[in-house]
């Protein structure tokens, strides 16, 4: 897609349905190009809920979902990954990326993550998630590869271990900055020995496998 096609898709799309007939055939155009589009990124674009919802929504054909925040980014809430979840395509969703959005917490995330029974990867840190979205995804997304929980400060052992517990297929896990102490996850190992568990210093002491 050109730089062109992703303005259009990003900005002008919500304007366009606003406009009814004037702006039809173009606003067909644009769906047809989402509706082909496999993987969809908001990071660095200035959308909201509505906005990124519809989008989603218009992108049937999805498998990579990303809407990380960065210093200018999106802007979505709990909200807006509600209206997400409704979309056709998270339940073919391989890859989703939450990094960084403050203003998301388990009231967005279970729905999301519920229905997203292919994901693989998972990036969801610097959010304010608890046990309860760790305990969604061991239930839902058996098939997860990575996840990435840096600095998920409200998550407790309880919920590493009910994930890795139910995502026997989990590879790799990203626990930096988080409260857990550092010989929990030797616990973890000792339900997954091939799990390779990062960005912890400290878990070197503790005999972890780190990478």
């Amino acid at each position: 897609m050109s730089i062109v096609t992703r303005f259009a898709c990003a900005l002008l799309l919500p304007l366009a349905v606003r406009a009814g007939g004037v702006s039809r055939r173009w606003r067909r155009a644009v769906e047809l190009s989402l509706a082909s589009r496999r993987r969809l990124s908001f990071a660095g674009q200035r959308t909201g809920d509505d906005t990124a919802a519809r989008l989603v929504r218009a992108a049937v054909n999805l498998r990579d979902l990303d809407i990380s925040r960065s210093c200018w980014g999106c802007q979505i809430t709990d909200e807006g990954l509600i209206k997400i979840s409704s979309a056709d395509c998270v339940g073919n969703l391989t890859s989703i990326s939450l990094w960084g959005l403050a203003g998301i917490t388990d009231k967005g995330v279970v729905p999301l993550v519920s229905r997203a029974y292919s994901l693989q990867h998972l990036n969801i840190g610097g959010t304010f998630i608890t046990d309860e979205s760790l305990n969604a995804v061991a239930n839902s997304c058996t098939n997860l590869k990575s996840i990435i929980l840096w600095s998920c400060r409200h998550v407790t052992e309880a919920g590493l271990v009910a994930l890795v517990n139910k995502c026997r297929r989990l590879e790799c896990i990203n626990v930096g900055g988080m409260r857990v102490p550092p010989e929990s996850f030797v616990g973890l190992l000792s339900i997954s020995p091939a799990l390779r568990i990062r960005s912890i210093p400290q878990i070197l002491n503790a005999g972890v496998q780190v990478s």
